[in-house]
């Protein structure tokens, strides 16, 4: 998004009109002309493909599972953004790069049967960023809940405040106790975050609940390593650490889950938990859609790019983000050979902007810019009004921590119009009290409708 935002500005008079509403996996287009090589004379045409027609502002996620913002103020929407681009909802298979042609199925194919459609292009950018990554553990399929979508975040809150509504009224103690004991797998930001934030979220909704008490709920974080939040440096990953476990989570370092087979989840070393709810938060992979595209891959399956974010070795072919394994110089220069950039947002969003700027250079004949970022650090919220930080050799913890990352966050989510929004929502609920509805119904929003109309049938002897 960031990548054809700036496009769309910088190439604003070779634009060609784009029909408000027009519309035909992840990635962008950029359509300069009709064949290779016809320069900006002949137009240029900025085509996104997307799976949805929003941007997901992740680091907001576990606040929108807790509640403390709306969903529809963690997402973007693309066609009210890129106005200058053509949008289409669907998803890329495969790119052939010779052919200079992506394979894109869309919704329409699905509904026609047709299969994916091509779509040519001059200058490709991959940026389909990553997918969760998963093993095979027995029964993660069927009873994992992941975290990476708005869909995910919202379906775990209402499931959070539906196992409360299991452990209350049932009389079965195995069933509550299953129904109070919440597992995280995975340690590292997503999985801490999400926890830190349901956990308070939850001891909060229980004093709602007449015969529910906050010390019956079992929150447990499992993790592979030795230590959390790598990110934050090896102090305030065990600042972090103490204050999890004081608020009596059960955090197992260097275990793993060998299975969750019939809710039960199984750890490495030895114990069971049954448990109704599961997060995976293990790590992400690059997006399968890179192995599809043809084009040179380091070990860890990122596409290798040259510092001014082209694929390494290949013509008309960009990438940035979790998908591209972009030289680190800043680093490198310190002495770090061979470092690439973390798949992280601090370099993806800044990428993804030089990206804009050395494509319309070169589409111009100008020379191009290598990307060259110092680290800055990173901030984590562990539930409201705590955080842990290490930004510029800086170590805060507790409510200064949790300040930093709510103001970093409000700076770095897109348009002006989300930042109001999201700000006016934090202000009001530091006046009101939280809201622990669920609408677990909005999973299935036809199920009320069928039951009703397969009453009348059967009351019609049909």
């Amino acid at each position: 998004m960031y990548a054809a935002l700036r496009l769309q500005r910088k190439l604003k008079h070779q634009l060609k009109g784009v029909a408000p509403g027009r519309s035909d996996g992840d990635g962008l287009l950029l359509d300069s002309g009709r064949t290779p090589g016809a320069g900006l004379d002949a137009g240029v045409e900025i085509v996104v493909v997307n799976p949805e027609p929003y941007m997901t502002y992740q680091p907001f996620l576990p606040e929108a599972a807790a509640g403390s913002i709306s969903p529809r103020h963690v997402v973007v929407p693309l066609r009210r953004v890129l106005k200058g681009c053509r949008l289409v909802i669907g998803e890329a298979v495969s790119v052939d790069h010779e052919r200079r042609v992506a394979h894109v199925k869309t919704l329409a194919g699905e509904e026609e049967g047709s299969g994916p459609v091509e779509i040519p292009y001059t200058e490709l950018v991959l940026a389909p960023g990553s997918v969760s990554r998963t093993l095979p553990v027995p029964g993660l399929a069927e009873h994992g809940i992941g975290f990476k979508t708005v869909e995910e975040a919202i379906g775990l809150r209402n499931h959070v405040l539906e196992q409360l509504d299991i452990a209350s009224s049932t009389r079965d103690p195995e069933v509550r106790d299953a129904a109070l004991t919440f597992v995280f797998v995975g340690g590292g930001y997503a999985g801490v975050e999400a926890l830190a934030e349901l956990e308070d979220m939850a001891r909060y909704a229980c004093r709602y609940y007449h015969n529910v008490r906050a010390g019956e709920l079992k929150f447990i974080l499992v993790e592979a390593a030795e230590k959390i939040l790598p990110e934050v440096g090896e102090t305030m990953g065990r600042h972090a650490l103490r204050e999890l476990r004081a608020r009596n989570i059960d955090v197992r370092l260097g275990t793993r889950l060998d299975s969750c087979e019939n809710r039960v989840a199984v750890l490495s070393d030895g114990s069971r938990h049954p448990a109704r709810t599961l997060v995976w938060t293990a790590g992400v992979k690059p997006h399968p859609v890179l192995r599809a595209a043809g084009l040179p891959l380091t070990e860890r399956g990122r596409l290798q790019c040259t510092a001014r974010l082209k694929v390494d070795g290949v013509e008309h072919a960009w990438s940035a983000g979790d998908a591209a394994a972009v030289p680190d110089l800043a680093a490198q220069e310190k002495g770090t050979d061979g470092a690439v950039c973390a798949p992280n947002a601090q370099h993806a969003v800044r990428q993804a902007r030089l990206l804009a700027d050395n494509l319309a250079a070169t589409l111009r004949g100008e020379p191009s810019s290598d990307y060259r970022h110092a680290y800055a650090g990173s901030v984590a919220s562990l539930g409201l009004h705590k955080g842990v930080a290490h930004v510029y050799g800086r170590k805060l913890k507790g409510y200064p921590a949790w300040f930093m990352h709510r103001a970093y966050h409000l700076s770095r989510v897109p348009t002006f119009n989300r930042k109001v929004r999201v700000l006016a929502e934090w202000t009001l609920a530091g006046l009101f009290k939280r809201e622990i509805v669920s609408l677990g119904s909005l999973e299935h929003p036809r199920a009320e409708f069928e039951s009703a109309a397969g009453a009348q049938r059967r009351g019609n002897g049909e």
